[in-house]
């Protein structure tokens, strides 16, 4: 027998996995505490459908007269078996001539080969767990060979040949022994020595372009040498070793030289050609190297000062081109008179490629885009966000570009649920920004940055705003975004007329995205709150409000809001007395205001602001119009309103769509709904305005215009002697017939005038009670001259007169300062001096 050639193979392992699994679930449907197998590794075998083809194949070995495979596994044991899937027998099949199934074994030296190998695959007299397994061990089969243990990286047995069997699935328990499911037949030294004697009786290989020719795999491949005119070349004496790119390998190069190369067709000017024959050369090394031969280091090829890097990676060796993207080795060791091939899963381009592409009328990376089958959700998508991105990255630049495949593309729309099933989902105009987020996150603008300008650990700001990270590590670039799970260049430096491309796996997610994606799955406030029995009150209250506070905390925001619970509204209608037995007591239109008032106070908007984001000590203005305070002691965030009880978040950072709510003991009240409550006590002006015999000392701090009414409106304190109607009178009245009211002080003089006889009657910077007063105590004023308190069977006030003003009625107490009412206007030296100089 004669190994075919094989270029690749995928063993899928779901249904394998389910059936096995069904099996070993059987041992718990009993009603026993300790679970019992009672299936042998036969019938366990026959009971999952992926291991058919082992069950076929011990029926078929049993065929002869001497071998009892069945029997013996069906015995007591224990047994230790190694059984391959039906994708691994499939394997076996495709590297055999003259063997497409296992109906092929029909003869007696057949089934002895089959009976060897199955006998390679069990262990006798244990049964042994991949716990219990150790590197490197050594484990005698029932054939008498050895298989070899190795824990690199999982659990793999290493048979007489080059590739070890991994297993996919351990631990089967049978009721005779234990079953580990591997992915490929293991083959003992036996076998292995039969298959090369076979060789050996075989007719002499034909050339490797003979066996090119023979392989469907490689005839894109066999189309290049033709059209290069390398047959007689690789016809020759040789020895050569060609690593043959399979046909998948040409599609992908077509693939990325653009809608122009659809096929070697295309390669139809000198240059080309001459380009397609340096490539090929390039495949080539004049000597003939096998598998086992290879080693790590440079390796020259047919074209004259051109090598090839022959790279480690784990158990086997890649191909190091001048694109800085490695060729792997698919299959090996096709051997022919002449040499022997290798398959890879790429072209390899030398430098002459790199530049003659390089060379070739570049293209915007739009049209870089547009022109690749692989890109067209890129492309898709650019075209979705309709943010003039197709316009910019046609543009001049340059630009870095970090392009993700459709597949990338595909996985981030699974991620993202049933409700994007392609690109046109995103179709508001909250999900158009996150993909126009999404996008220019994979936009460096400004440079061409390839990868030979990329370091490890480099951080790269993108258009977007947020940066990506660069991670080299095999001679391959990863892109670091902000989900943790790196995108790794498949296809790098694709050089455009603006900038380069570097194709990835996987779309880049900023930060924002995220958010932004996690927000969509957010309630708003109102619907938190409806939803959060403890708030029910508070959703009450909005309704009750009917200002359209429902419809406003239902929009876009954000918002912060400071959330009472049930019994903060409950302890805020206790306190309001009986009038107030619930929320719908809140009846008329002016409580509906007031409601309104104290629900807006507990409105921030324009901002979600999160437990962490706020500071002791923070004053922070709310929808109603006063700011609300915070205070943070022992960890945890108190909110100061207008009385002097703190409310406490009891339950903080409650994430909502439009923002953000903490949740908190009490209900928050302004300054103005506690003036409307307990109407505040007034200024001076205030109170005298309400007093009637205060009348003229009102219109004289208006004549007078010095503004005297904004100052007495002030913070004070201020210490006032208001003169009644009557002392004002009798101000007029000496002053003569030129004086019949205060409107006759109309002149700037005698405005000033009036000015300085008011501000005789202000002290500032004190409110002083009758109480505080003392004999003779003198009082400096706001004119400059002092009063000075007379006591004497009650409180008079003595100025520059001669005449004491008696205090009529002391203490009228003001928020900023104390009214004393006195019987007579006092007057100044300075206007006593005015008034004498005039006459």
């Amino acid at each position: 027998m004669t190994m075919k050639r094989l270029l690749h193979w995928k063993n899928l392992v779901f249904l394998l996995f389910a059936g096995l699994l069904f099996v070993a679930c059987e041992k718990e449907e009993t009603g026993n505490n300790e679970a019992e197998t009672t299936s042998n590794i036969v019938e366990t075998a026959q009971a999952t459908d992926a291991l058919s083809s082992l069950v076929e194949a011990l029926i078929a070995a049993d065929t002869q007269e001497d071998s009892d495979l069945i029997g013996t596994l069906s015995s007591e044991g224990p047994f230790t078996v190694f059984a391959p899937t039906n994708d691994a027998f499939v394997a076996l099949l495709d590297q055999l001539e003259d063997y497409d199934s296992l109906e092929d074994f029909d003869d007696e030296d057949d089934l002895e080969i089959l009976e060897t190998i199955l006998k390679y695959h069990v262990v006798a007299g244990v049964a042994v767990r991949a716990a219990d397994l150790t590197d490197g061990q050594e484990i005698g089969t029932v054939l008498g060979e050895s298989v070899t243990i190795s824990l690199d990286g999982g659990v793999f047995v290493q048979d007489a040949t080059e590739t070890p069997a991994q297993v996919i699935i351990p631990d089967v328990e049978a009721s005779n022994g234990i079953v580990h499911v591997v992915d490929k037949v293991l083959l003992p030294q036996v076998i292995i020595d039969a298959l090369n004697d076979d060789d050996d009786d075989e007719a002499e290989p034909g050339t490797l372009v003979e066996l090119v020719v023979e392989t469907e795999a490689l005839s894109v491949l066999e189309e290049a040498v033709i059209k290069a005119g390398l047959v007689d070349t690789l016809n020759g004496e040789g020895p050569f070793t060609v690593f043959a790119p399979t046909n998948d390998a040409f599609v992908a190069l077509l693939d990325i030289l653009g809608e122009d190369y659809n096929s070697l067709d295309d390669f139809d000017t000198e240059a080309e050609l001459m380009l397609l024959t340096d490539i090929l050369l390039y495949h080539v090394v004049p000597a003939q190297v096998l598998a086992a031969e290879l080693e790590a280091g440079t390796v020259a090829t047919a074209l004259a000062d051109n090598s090839i890097e022959i790279i480690a990676s784990e158990e086997a060796f890649v191909i190091g081109d001048a694109s800085g993207v490695n060729a792997k080795i698919t299959a090996t060791d096709f051997l022919a008179s002449n040499g022997v091939a290798h398959t890879i899963d790429k072209v390899l381009l030398p430098q002459a490629a790199i530049d003659f592409v390089a060379s070739m009328n570049l293209k915007t990376i739009v049209e870089l885009a547009v022109g690749t089958d692989d890109l067209s959700l890129l492309v898709e998508a650019l075209q979705q966000a309709d943010a003039g991105l197709v316009e910019t990255l046609g543009s001049e630049g340059p630009f870095t570009v970090f392009a993700p495949t459709n597949d990338a593309f595909v996985a981030v729309l699974d991620l993202l649920g049933d409700d994007f099933n392609s690109l046109a989902d995103f179709d508001t105009e909250e999900e158009i920004a996150i993909l126009v987020d999404i996008l220019t996150y994979h936009v460096v603008s400004g440079t061409a940055a390839f990868s030979t300008d990329l370091s490890d650990g480099q951080e790269i700001p993108t258009v977007q705003g947020e940066s990506v990270g660069i991670n080299l590590k095999d001679n391959t670039v990863h892109v670091v975004d902000a989900t943790g799970t790196n995108a790794t260049v498949v296809i790098p430096d694709l050089e455009a007329s603006n900038g380069v491309v570097h194709v990835i796996n996987k779309v880049l997610l900023p930060q924002s995205a995220l958010d932004a994606i996690a927000a969509l799955s957010l309630k708003t406030i109102v619907e938190i709150a409806v939803e959060t029995d403890d708030l029910s009150l508070l959703v009450s209250a909005l309704q009750q409000a009917d200002a359209g506070l429902v419809e406003a905390l239902s929009g876009e925001g954000p918002f912060t809001v400071f959330a009472p619970t049930n019994d903060a509204f409950a302890a805020l209608l206790a306190a309001l007395g009986n009038e107030y037995h619930s929320l719908a007591d809140f009846d008329t239109q002016e409580e509906k205001d007031l409601l309104v008032k104290v629900l807006t106070y507990h409105v921030v908007a324009g901002t979600a602001a999160f437990s962490t984001d706020l500071s002791d000590g923070q004053s922070i203005p709310t929808l109603q119009g006063e700011n609300v305070g915070i205070n943070l002691k022992n960890g945890t965030v108190h909110i100061e309103d207008a009385t002097d009880t703190n409310a406490t978040v009891v339950i903080p950072d409650v994430e909502a769509s439009n923002g953000v709510v903490h949740v908190i003991n009490k209900v928050l009240l302004p300054q103005e709904v506690l003036d409307i409550l307990n109407p505040p006590v007034p200024n001076i002006v205030e109170l005298a305005q309400s007093v009637d015999d205060l009348s003229l000392l009102v219109e004289a701090l208006v004549t007078a215009d010095a503004g005297l009414v904004e100052v007495l409106s002030g913070e004070g304190p201020f210490t006032v002697f208001a003169p009644t109607n009557s002392a004002f009178a009798a101000l007029l009245n000496a002053l003569g017939d030129d004086y019949h009211s205060l409107a006759d002080f109309d002149t700037p003089a005698e405005k000033e005038l009036l000015a300085k006889v008011l501000t005789y009657h202000v002290v500032a910077g004190v409110a002083a009670a009758s109480t505080d007063l003392s004999d003779h105590q003198e009082l400096p004023t706001v004119q400059g001259e002092s009063l000075f308190a007379i006591l004497n069977h009650g409180v008079q006030i003595r100025d520059k007169t001669g005449v004491d003003a008696n205090v009529i009625g002391a203490d009228n107490t003001a928020s900023n300062g104390i009214v004393h009412i006195v019987d007579k206007v006092l007057i100044p030296q300075e206007i006593i001096d005015a008034l004498t100089d005039d006459h």
